[in-house]
């Protein structure tokens, strides 16, 4: 069994920062092999998040990408390997 890179991205003020985050997930799309997004929901629309994205392991822009996330006001981000 290989092994698991996995991106914890905690974001604050979402509905401000969601658009930023949103075009790198675009930009390093094909490195993302899954995505869960959680936040609170229903009679609260929470302004925090927390995306846990599964990636490609072998790519070599990995942490580029944990960089610019982490450039964005409000945006934290960890890797976590298994």
């Amino acid at each position: 069994m290989g092994k698991h890179k996995i991106l914890a991205v905690a974001v604050n003020h979402r509905s401000k920062q969601i658009d930023r985050v949103q075009d790198l997930f675009t930009k390093y799309g094909c490195n993302i092999k899954a995505r869960i997004g959680l936040h609170e929901a229903g009679d609260v629309c929470s302004e925090e998040g927390l995306i846990i994205l599964q990636l490609a392991p072998e790519e070599e822009n990995l942490d580029a990408f944990k960089d610019e996330l982490n450039a964005i006001e409000g945006v934290r981000s960890k890797y976590i390997e298994l």
